[in-house]
């Protein structure tokens, strides 16, 4: 089977290059150099704008595509030697105020009114940047990978203004040609235009987008023309340094305040237009969120996202590869037990055709806990094939040491991955796909263990499908990725209707059906998972799921059901269960806003499980936002556990005073691990890029409310362009 989805995808492939064309090559905006100084003042008051090509007569994508939208957007470009510029007018097509969630930057896209820019530098369709704003000014940022996703965590240095009126609100910005990547001497970008308005519920954008897929769709991207190629961003070196005073205690213990002052720095320089090298000294990352805990009823590794600036920056070159429980690079595997000592990551477009990436990091030896100083390396390499499909390959290593041999006799010296991927992507993005191969190499567990995998998943207007199916061998290993389970085939298949009634409320609705089917090595079948779900979408933009399941399991280790109990299930029973659930998530126009999902059924050991969550939000918008989650799990088994239950409760405070200026407070009580954790973080941005951090973090004990431990960090980070 495998072999016959790569020649599917390969013939696919060369059946797509006649294809190639670029879909909305006919929607195109000049772009002239300005006649005269632009200030971003969100006034268009200019000469420049005057005289400016306008694109405008947007059209709707949601909530139907056929149709032009009824809420005029007109966007005009300009540049100089220096920046990019953008002039947006938003008009209102309904009376009322804009709908906002906060002035926090990185926005929730359906929870604003919002307009945004989508930009391929190199037309390729597949890599470009994100800009973008609020109707309250809070500005959105993100490098753009994989044909249309949006990564939030990259920042950079770009000035905006919003100014609103009666029947229109004005965004204004300038964007340095330092801060984007792209190869000189081209006078033709990707480029569209994305508004959001959501007192008519209505997404629309310049050229036309099919409503399956985002509105950040590069496929879909009509052309800026330049009446000169873009001027050379020159020299582009910053210096961040940062400063750090902070303490620890161990209540709990009673052990004495541990105090800390620290330093580093990170470095950004740009080789060429296309591509940078990012270098760091003593990292420190205090200042990010700490996870958001779960209740974990799983048999395997949860995974949790990767929150470190330094590694999320071009992060689809090293941790895009694989599939979403087998990642042959997971940068969380590194840093977190032992001190980053130095990193150095280069990344970007050697051509059109060719990305490159390549990281080495170092760390320090934790002789308390027995583990000897480690140095990690990934070197990522992609080639663009047709219309918007990728080759590509990866190397992982990791190294016991750096200078000096190994200590600690316990773990392996070293653990490899080598693989190779093909990307789909057909010119129209109906038909998209993955295929994949992995070796690991460790002087332990067998020496070389293999790992495959494969996807093709098509999306019509109606009818969408995907079959999936991958293959890891006992004997692999990535200790530098995420692969919670060895030793197994899985087969995935889906498929879903939607259909799109003539309904002044329901948007869309269509079932969906799902099975995820595991076998071990012998072909015999160990897990079973199958779903009905039945989805419908209000054109309020809110949302209904309703579903049924039916499950299977076979277990290979003994387990704890509860995770908490220390009582296990022993290897090799079955377990047969029915379930069923709901979700719905109510419009995000309104200022108090509410989501519950429930789950009730059956569990292992002929038990019954009975799940609640709900998240209640409200909002004085821009300033201030309140969400309360809370989710309960009952757990009805035999007498060996009787009735188990948790609670799991959330509240977070958002307070956007500014749109330099935040406040975030969140508690966290996870009743199976009986904790309360407080974090409170304050984050002035007194400059572009340049914030002052103050971070607060208490765990307690339940009961009796005992303080465990608790931690304070100032931290100040400054952007220097030299």
């Amino acid at each position: 089977m495998k072999k016959a989805l790569i020649l599917v995808f390969l013939f696919m492939g060369i059946q797509l290059t006649a294809f190639a064309q670029k879909i909305n090559s006919d929607y195109r905006l000049h772009i002239t150099k300005a006649v005269d100084p632009i200030s971003i003042d969100g006034l268009m008051d200019e000469q420049t704008w005057m005289d400016a090509e306008v694109a405008t007569d947007f059209f709707m994508i949601t909530p139907m595509d056929t149709s032009y939208s009824q809420v005029r957007t007109d966007v005009r470009m300009a540049y100089d030697d220096k920046y990019l510029y953008l002039m947006v007018v938003n008009y209102h097509a309904l009376e009322g105020p804009y709908m906002v969630e906060s002035l926090r930057r990185d926005f929730n896209f359906g929870k604003n009114d919002n307009f945004l820019l989508f930009m391929d530098p190199f037309d390729d369709q597949l890599n470009g940047f994100s800009f973008g704003a609020n109707a309250a000014g809070a500005q959105w940022d993100g490098i753009m990978f994989d044909g249309g996703r949006v990564d939030l965590s990259w920042d950079n240095k770009w000035v905006s203004k919003v100014r609103n009126y009666e029947d229109k609100w004005i965004f204004e910005a300038a964007i340095p040609f330092k801060s984007i990547r792209y190869k000189h001497g081209i006078k033709e970008w990707g480029i569209n235009f994305s508004r959001l308005d959501l007192k008519t519920t209505e997404k629309s954008g310049w050229a036309p987008v099919p409503r399956q897929f985002p509105s950040a769709s590069l496929a879909y991207t009509g052309v800026l023309v330049w009446d000169n190629p873009p001027p050379a961003a020159g020299p582009n070196i910053s210096l961040i340094p940062y400063g750090l005073g902070g303490m620890r205690r161990n209540v709990r213990e009673g052990l004495p305040a541990e105090y800390r002052y620290d330093y580093g720095m990170d470095a950004k320089i740009g080789l060429g237009s296309s591509m940078n090298l990012d270098l760091t000294v003593n990292p420190d990352f205090s200042q990010v969120e700490v996870d958001r805990q779960v209740t974990n009823l799983d048999r395997f590794e949860l995974f949790f996202p990767e929150r470190r600036q330094f590694f999320l920056e071009n992060g689809d070159l090293f941790a895009n590869f694989g599939f979403e429980t087998i990642r042959p690079f997971f940068s969380r595997r590194i840093g977190l037990n032992a001190p980053l000592q130095a990193g150095a990551r280069l990344s970007g477009r050697i051509n059109k055709d060719w990305r490159i990436g390549a990281m080495n990091m170092q760390t320090g030896q934790v002789e308390a806990s027995g583990i000897d100083a480690q140095n990690f390396s990934v070197i990522s390499l992609q080639r663009r094939v047709f219309s918007r499909s990728n080759i590509g390959a990866i190397f992982v290593n990791r190294q016991v040491g750096m200078f000096r041999g190994p200590s600690n006799l316990d773990k392996p010296d070293y653990d490899r991955n080598v693989g190779m991927e093909f990307n789909l992507a057909s010119s129209n993005n109906l038909w998209t796909g993955k295929a994949m191969v992995l070796k690991s190499f460790n002087p332990r567990e067998g020496g070389r263990g293999l790992a495959h995998a494969a996807n093709l998943r098509y999306t019509g207007g109606n009818l969408y499908w995907n079959w999936q199916q991958e293959y890891v061998s006992e004997n692999y290993t990535a200790e530098v990725g995420f692969v919670p389970r060895t030793g197994f085939y899985k087969t995935h298949p889906s498929v879903g209707y939607l259909f799109f009634p003539k309904s002044k409320k329901i948007l869309s609705h269509g079932p969906e059906l799902n099975s995820r089917m595991f076998f071990d090595t012998d072909f015999q079948q160990t897990d079973n998972e199958t779903w009905l779900s039945y989805r419908i979408r209000f054109r309020s933009q809110s949302n209904l799921v309703i579903w049924g399941a039916r499950d299977y399991i076979k277990l290979l280790n003994p387990f704890d059901p509860t995770n908490f109990s220390g009582e296990t299930l022993e290897a090799g029973t079955e377990h047969t269960w029915y379930a069923w659930g709901s979700e719905y998530s109510s419009k995000p126009q309104s200022i108090f806003t509410y989501a519950f999902s429930s789950r009730f059924g059956g569990y292992f050991a002929d038990g019954k499980r009975y799940n609640m969550a709900a998240e209640l939000g409200y909002r004085f918008q821009p300033y201030f936002s309140l969400t309360f989650n809370a989710n309960y799990n009952e757990i009805h088994l035999p007498e060996t556990w009787g009735i188990t239950h948790f609670w799991l409760i959330g509240p977070r405070l958002d307070l956007t005073l500014t749109n330099t200026f935040f406040v975030t407070a969140f508690v966290q009580y996870n009743e199976q691990i009986e904790n309360i954790n407080l974090n409170t973080r304050l984050q002035w941005r007194f400059k572009p890029a340049s914030d002052i951090f103050l971070v607060f973090t208490d765990n307690y004990l339940p009961a009796p409310f005992y303080a465990k431990d608790r931690s304070i960090a100032l931290k100040f980070t400054y952007w220097w362009n030299m």
